[in-house]
């Protein structure tokens, strides 16, 4: 599998000549109209992003709907390699999208069109004092890390191996959302989620940034799907997605470029 990294500036290039740039609203690069639903399946992480991306893309699209599948990058690949409906997948991390490319599930090459880091998430006003990763070994602290199958968790356990520390979480949750969701009600003190989700939380929970998070980031590809039922839809979003204004959106969302 060989995945292409796109930087800001080929982002910014590829506006230039793509759904925002020279193709008509509504058709592919070729001409064709694009039209129908276009099933996405993608990280839990990229729910809000995806969802405002998607709005943008009917706009630009009159005629489509995107219809989207948000869940753990491993589950997702499953749910693809099982048949299940759908035109593109855009995953958390190259292991997960490699599972549906060595399947022969894939069209095309893969391309990463984001990055993302971990921080820790705690309560408004990080009222346990925690500092990094140390505090969480502490015995008076409950920590959600997410199972070492889903990409946050294979992240959580690089991130903590290079701080050195050894944490033990009192739950393992399979994707992102789940276990930022338990630091939001309350049932745990922490949890290890990506920069990206504790921004859309913002208003329940707070960020501890920590720097051994550089050694786990997480690079997000996207690729179109072998059995795609809208191929030119397909390609039309992931050319949207590799846009400026799509680009906007993610850097806003706190995604970094690749």
């Amino acid at each position: 599998m060989r995945i292409v990294a796109i930087g800001l500036a080929a982002l910014i290039a590829l506006a230039g000549c793509g759904d925002s740039g020279t193709d008509e609203p509504g058709t592919t690069s070729s001409g064709s109209a694009v039209t129908g639903s276009v099933n996405v399946f993608a990280a839990a992480s990229l729910t809000e992003s995806f969802t405002t991306i998607g709005k943008q893309f009917e706009t630009a699209h009159p005629g489509t709907t995107v219809v989207f599948n948000f869940a753990g990058s491993s589950a997702l690949a499953t749910q693809i390699n099982e048949g299940a409906p759908a035109d593109v997948f855009a995953s958390a991390s190259p292991k997960n999208l490699k599972v549906v490319v060595d399947a022969g599930n894939s069209e095309g090459t893969p391309t990463t069109f984001v990055k993302n880091q971990l921080v820790i998430a705690v309560a408004k006003g990080n009222p346990k004092g925690i500092a990094g990763p140390a505090d969480l070994t502490r015995p008076d602290l409950k920590v959600a890390l997410c199972a070492e199958a889903v990409p946050c968790g294979a992240a959580a356990k690089t991130a903590i191996e290079a701080a050195g520390v050894k944490v033990t979480p009192v739950t393992l949750e399979q994707d992102v959302k789940a276990a930022l969701s338990k630091v939001k009600l309350g049932e745990v003190d922490a949890a290890l989620v990506y920069r990206t989700d504790a921004r859309a939380a913002a208003a329940d929970v707070d960020a501890v940034e920590f720097p051994e998070s550089a050694k786990a980031i997480n690079d997000y590809p996207i690729v179109a799907l072998k059995d795609a039922k809208n191929a030119a839809g397909a390609q039309a979003f992931i050319r949207y997605v590799l846009s400026a204004e799509a680009g906007r959106v993610l850097t806003e969302a706190g995604f970094q470029a690749p």
